[in-house]
């Protein structure tokens, strides 16, 4: 067996992990296999004789090649105006494939990708490395250009700002499905009280429409607004909509569908029995693109 062929054996044993690294960083399917291809060019490149945790090299390359890819995306101002959701892992109510186990390990929900979004490129480096992946800061401070202690006041600033904004859901996806199932009929039936009865007073409703006009507001909050969106949204959304129930990003969410075509994603965050979170992707070119193999 040549060295080449086991350096791939070797960075195919790690794809997952460091697929699951870049998602955490960048928020998009699609940035992230990149990013993993970056890091394969790279030891493709490199002389790795002196490399002693090939896993370990990785991910500080995958690393690297986030940070630069999210400096590109602020200094372009890429980002449409308002509410800009991360890309969704939709898989079937019975669970997320092989695959997504393993890029969603650590229960990353959408809610916390939403906040990570709002953070500087080296503060979600170094909150995702190291708090979610165990990097020592030694390892981090070389790729942001820090010392190990300036590394370790980024991912502070960061934590602080994750556990103020990104509840951690409830574990129980059965209590889950009987919460959100409460919500969808109580919006079905026209039911106000009900709509409160399960929504948390400071409820954060964030709707991404894309760069077309938004129909609707793109972020609402309290449990009356909610509501009265909620409400708005079965009134006007018609008998010929079709929603299934989904796993989106490992909680409790649906995917809706009109004529055969994704309509919207609804991932629904519960903390303590309520409603905490409800997040909507509808931008009809970002839905096209959704992989929805395991919900047929």
């Amino acid at each position: 067996m040549n060295e080449n062929h086991l350096l791939a054996e070797g960075f195919e044993a790690h794809r997952g992990h460091l697929r699951a690294v870049a998602y955490r960083m960048l928020g998009s399917l699609s940035e992230a296999d990149d990013a993993v291809q970056e890091a394969w060019l790279r030891l493709s490149r490199s002389d790795t004789g002196a490399v002693e945790n090939l896993g370990g090299w990785l991910t500080t390359v995958v690393g690297r090649v986030c940070l630069d890819m999210l400096r590109s995306r602020t200094a372009r101002r890429e980002e449409p105006l308002g509410v800009h959701l991360p890309d969704p892992v939709i898989s079937s109510a019975g669970g997320p494939g092989p695959e997504d186990q393993a890029l969603l390990a650590d229960s990353v929900g959408l809610a916390l990708l939403v906040v990570l979004e709002t953070l500087a490129p080296a503060e979600r480096l170094a909150f995702v490395l190291h708090d979610l992946f165990a990097v020592p800061f030694d390892e981090i401070a070389p790729i942001v250009d820090r010392t190990p202690a300036a590394a370790r006041q980024l991912a502070s600033r960061a934590r602080r700002r994750v556990r103020g904004a990104a509840p951690v859901p409830d574990a129980d996806l059965a209590r889950q499905r009987e919460v959100v199932g409460a919500f969808l009929a109580a919006a079905r039936d026209g039911d106000f009280e009900g709509l409160i009865a399960v929504l948390d007073p400071d409820v954060v409703l964030r709707a991404d429409y894309g760069p077309a006009p938004a129909l609707a507001p793109r972020e609402v909050h309290g449990a009356a607004a909610v509501a009265d969106q909620a409400l708005t949204f079965s009134r006007l959304s018609g008998p010929d909509l079709h929603a299934r129930p989904a796993l989106v990003n490992g909680a409790v969410g649906v995917v809706s569908s009109r004529e055969g075509r994704p309509y919207s994603v609804l991932a629904f965050t519960v903390v303590d029995g309520r409603i905490v979170a409800i997040d909507i992707l509808a931008d009809p070119e970002r839905l096209s693109g959704l992989d929805l193999t395991d919900l047929d």
